[in-house]
């Protein structure tokens, strides 16, 4: 009796998984537009009044990676490129669901861009982690161009703190409140700590440690990292220097964003120079 075959592990990328891609993107783009070039009009375009602006300007920095992330998956061919991120924007994606029912009389309930909002936040999560799924058993075994150990480390630890202090700004925002460098309210230190969760996509570098994994997640982190410190230099008269987190945050920020630059550019200059000069064969 003859069984059937279980899914062939050829790494593909469902057509389920590139429509959500293409769908998410108009939202994301659409996000930036107004947090970014617009941030102090959001009390008439935004879901929510943002105040300061530093904190809209955060939000859109992290739309702004993650439209770029979907614009590639829709044409990505490898789909272990793409598991991490699927799951961290999933994870994303639930905590703002959360946190607007959590803080529902802080949004303005008559703005269309509150409906648009919700309809995203409740549904995206079910879509992405379903195109995770879905996708998932095509997955192939990590092998190939492997990043070195100290590397995979580096960046899974990285992806580890960044869960946790996303996870101990949702849970207990009032702690940040007094010591986080610009004015916060508990609705966006929870966006805010969503933000952070995205960087929880690093842990999976400890199961796939591919350079082409990383090579995506660098991508998108150095364009949200650097959208931030842009962002702090137009909003530097919001920042409170004095306080705990400022300098922390500050030079963390910028570690992270040079040695991801160093990190990229050494890895595909080296890939660049294997291409060109292949090893003979004996």
């Amino acid at each position: 009796m003859k069984t059937s075959a279980g899914p062939t592990a050829d790494d593909r990328v469902l057509v389920y998984t590139r429509v959500v891609s293409l769908c998410i993107v108009p939202f994301l783009v659409a996000g930036f537009v107004i947090l970014y070039l617009f941030p102090q009009h959001t009390a008439r375009l935004w879901a929510w009044p943002l105040h300061p602006t530093m904190t809209a300007m955060v939000l859109a920095s992290a739309y702004l990676g993650g439209a770029y992330f979907f614009v590639r998956a829709a044409v990505e061919r490898r789909w272990h490129v793409l598991s991490p991120g699927f799951l961290s924007v999933t994870l994303f994606a639930t905590l703002l669901g959360v946190a607007t029912v959590l803080q529902w009389n802080k949004f303005t309930h008559d703005s269309p861009a509150f409906w648009i909002w919700s309809a995203l936040y409740f549904t995206a999560p079910l879509l992405v982690l379903g195109a995770w799924l879905a996708n998932r058993r095509y997955a192939d075994p990590a092998s190939g161009d492997l990043v070195a150990p100290a590397v995979r480390a580096a960046v899974t630890a990285i992806g580890v703190l960044a869960l946790i202090q996303g996870a101990a700004m949702f849970i207990s925002p009032s702690t940040f409140l007094d010591v986080w460098p610009w004015t916060l309210t508990p609705l966006s230190c929870r966006t805010l700590a969503a933000v952070c969760c995205l960087g929880g996509a690093g842990i999976g570098i400890w199961s796939d440690p591919r350079w082409s994994t990383l090579r995506r997640m660098l991508e998108v982190e150095i364009l949200m990292v650097g959208s931030i410190l842009l962002a702090t230099l137009r909003a530097h008269d919001q920042l409170d220097s004095s306080k705990p987190l400022a300098w922390p945050l500050l030079v963390g920020f910028s570690l992270l964003f040079f040695a991801s630059i160093i990190v990229w550019s050494r890895h595909s200059l080296h890939r660049r120079r294997t291409l060109d000069h292949p090893a003979p064969i004996a």
